[in-house]
């Protein structure tokens, strides 16, 4: 699976940018998908995680309630959007995939297989 991360860019604190992550294959709905990011001098961390039918989720607590992840299977596009975005939100932001069970939502970076090349997010404060 081949995967497009897209819809980065520089925004204020307090406002919002939806992320788009394009699949190249058909068995992408066979495929769990999960947001991480990784800002200078970090390790990658888990943002969000959606399972292959799109009925369950997972967040990081940094981002519960600000944060919502959907997907469209027939498009082959997974989505994050982003609301009420911190200045502590800066960093590249990764979409990734891997075929699961029904309601899986991995978490860790080393469960995933296949990966975007990741979008810029720049928050102003």
């Amino acid at each position: 699976v081949q995967l497009q991360a897209s819809g980065g860019g520089l925004v204020q604190a307090g406002g919002f940018l939806r992320l788009s992550c394009t699949a190249s294959e058909r068995t992408f709905s066979a495929n769990a998908v999960g947001w991480f990011r990784q800002s200078p001098g970090k390790e990658r961390e888990f943002v969000a995680s959606i399972s292959r039918s799109g009925t369950t989720t997972d967040y990081a607590d940094s981002v519960k309630g600000r944060f919502t992840m959907s997907r469209d299977n027939l498009r082959k596009v997974v989505y994050l959007q982003m609301n009420t975005l911190l200045p502590e939100d800066t960093a590249v932001y990764y979409c990734a995939a891997v075929f699961t069970g029904w309601d899986m939502v991995p978490q860790r970076n080393m469960e995933y297989d296949y990966w975007g090349q990741g979008t810029q997010v720049t928050v102003s404060s």
